[in-house]
């Protein structure tokens, strides 16, 4: 038995245990909520639900917030002191990190990239009134090796910094969606609800390989469709599947997965990552007015403009659909010059 919330709840899977015994340094009340979505899903033809990851108490909340609760247990274990990770101006990473750095204490450098630009709105603001060390980087390789350089420098005063890859992808990162899965699977079956599909934004692939993992300790046989935002689709796949690796590797346990098993939809970057365009907002302005529900437009209005065309075509076709809400809500202030073209 495990506790979810408050309530103490059966495994079904033996493995999934081991999720557990990793140290976790709260940051967020769980669970999130998880709403029946009766207005898109009678227009999509589908039984759909809102997992609720943009309702967090941490710094306006989001999909990361799960991952920063291992990595930054497992920074804490080895007596780190300073934070240092990297992103995009707009980064919803950054923005986390440095919030959940602050709440334990810790300093925090962020080493930020393009695209878009280095105003100080939405995120970036946000940012600086956490008062992380920023730097900027022309790239997210020059952005890689400044972190290195950082954290050099800080050992060479007797500090001892702890580097978070992009996105939090690490195995430790995993692990927040790993244990996502169980309360996702939780929820549902309280609900009386049969989860066919879950269907999320996948860039780094962390939360797609935190997802897969976590329900193939569950055993449930449930599909994790990624829509892909930003890489190319063999790099995306081998992401995940590298990640899922790793993370099982973490928890002593055998979860063989090939890249061409991970499930990506590569159609909907709408051309390439961060760009905006008139499907992008008007899928924001059909989730708002139909379901008052924010979206972003860098990552989760088009997860869900490909979970909408992907219905259309008739691709869910055998039990409920969830999709993730993983957060972004100060974006569209970041971009509301280009949101409000199309408005």
């Amino acid at each position: 038995m495990i506790f979810i919330g408050s309530r103490q709840v059966t495994v079904p899977g033996a493995m999934f245990w081991r999720v557990y015994r990793f140290p976790r340094y709260r940051l967020i009340s769980l669970p999130t909520p998880l709403e029946k979505a009766e207005n898109l899903g009678r227009r999509l033809g589908i039984e759909l639900y809102v997992k609720r990851d943009d309702v967090m108490e941490l710094a306006l909340g989001g999909n990361k917030a799960r991952k920063l609760e291992y990595i930054l247990g497992d920074a804490l274990a080895k007596g780190c002191d300073t934070l240092i990770t990297i992103g995009a101006y707009h980064s919803n990473h950054a923005r986390l990190t440095a919030a959940a750095a602050r709440k334990a204490g810790l300093d925090v450098h962020l080493v930020l990239t393009p695209p878009g630009s280095p105003e100080p709105q939405g995120n970036l603001l946000l940012d600086m009134l956490l008062g992380a060390e920023i730097h900027y980087a022309s790239s997210e390789e020059e952005a890689t090796s400044m972190m290195e350089e950082i954290a050099s420098r800080l050992k060479e005063r007797g500090r001892n910094p702890y580097i978070i890859p992009v996105g939090g992808s690490s195995p430790y990162g995993v692990l927040g969606y790993a244990a996502a899965a169980l309360e996702i699977m939780q929820q549902l079956r309280s609900m009386g609800v049969e989860p066919g599909y879950i269907v999320h934004a996948s860039g780094t692939g962390t939360t797609q390989a935190g997802l897969i993992l976590g329900l193939k300790l569950l055993g449930a046989e449930v599909e994790v469709v990624g829509i892909g935002i930003s890489r190319p689709l063999r790099e995306a796949r081998e992401r995940v599947s590298r990640l899922v690796g790793e993370a099982a590797k973490l928890l002593g346990v055998d979860v063989g997965l090939e890249p061409e098993e991970i499930v990506i939809m590569d159609d909907y970057k709408f051309g390439g990552y961060a760009k905006i365009t008139r499907e992008v907002v008007e899928t924001m302005k059909l989730a708002a007015r139909v379901e008052g529900l924010i979206l972003d437009p860098v990552y989760t209005a088009k997860a869900l403009y490909g979970l909408m065309d992907l219905a259309s075509k008739g691709y869910f076709e055998k039990g409920a659909v969830v999709f993730i809400h993983t957060g972004g809500t100060p974006i569209p202030f970041q971009k509301a010059d280009i949101i409000t073209k199309y408005l």
